[in-house]
């Protein structure tokens, strides 16, 4: 049988709700591009959450703070309102640091978001990047 029919998809009225429970969960470039393009305050703060501080300065997404990971503390998140809404992203499909962040934030009852394609996805779009050292 044809590997794409083994399992029969759903019927539309049963796949609705897992796609809007999914959009809560996600964002992607583009979306994030027309928010930071659209002036003003994006509703969000950007996380770039991998690498070194020399990987973030050879490029990131413009607007991203750099905060890893394992640098996602309780202390470190303080600094925000606790309804903040972090969008988060890494290097793509290949890196997992973003849902890592992504737990963290959660853990931490703060609102999140993946930045679906991360830095990949970003490039793919043909959108700019920044360089330039992270602030501390």
């Amino acid at each position: 049988m044809n590997p794409v029919l083994t399992h029969p998809a759903p019927a539309a009225e049963a796949i609705i709700p897992a796609l809007e429970t999914a959009l809560h969960f996600h964002t992607d470039c583009s979306d994030v591009h027309a928010a930071f393009k659209a002036g003003g305050d994006p509703g969000f703060v950007l996380l770039h959450t991998m690498g070194t501080p020399e990987t973030y300065a050879r490029r990131h997404v413009p607007n991203a703070l750099f905060l890893p990971h394992r640098f996602i503390t309780a202390e470190r998140m303080a600094e925000w309102p606790a309804d903040t809404l972090f969008v988060v992203y890494c290097s793509g499909p290949h890196c997992n640091a973003a849902e890592q962040a992504a737990l963290r934030l959660a853990e931490l009852g703060r609102p999140v978001k993946l930045m679906l394609g991360g830095i990949m996805g970003w490039e793919f779009e043909g959108y700019a990047f920044e360089t330039g050292a992270p602030e501390v």
